[in-house]
């Protein structure tokens, strides 16, 4: 199982990257050493620092059919972080 799902490539995330931090969406179990240690890995930089956040589930409900269907979208977590001045991710290599 992967630690790192995809990288989150957003307009905000983008204009982060000119200041070396970039942001991931991680395993919901994660810690930050085991984050920075797979990013280390895959793009072969130096990480300095390591932030994480949740986004917890929010409640849904829609009408099909005149019914009220429920549901919660589902809780994630993202990880922005930072690699030492000079380095440089290339999150479009995979693509």
């Amino acid at each position: 199982m992967s630690i790192l799902k995809r990288p989150i490539v957003t307009e905000k995330m983008t204009g982060l990257n000119k200041q070396g931090k970039y942001a991931f969406e991680v395993e919901l179990k994660a810690n930050k050493l085991e984050i920075g240690k797979a990013v280390e890995k895959l793009y072969g930089v130096n990480v300095e620092a390591v932030h994480t956040m949740r986004s917890l589930g929010k409640k849904r409900s829609k009408n099909i059919n005149g019914r009220v269907v429920t549901g919660k979208t589902p809780t994630t977590k993202k990880a922005i972080v930072t690699v030492a001045e000079g380095e440089v991710i290339d999150i479009y290599a995979d693509l």
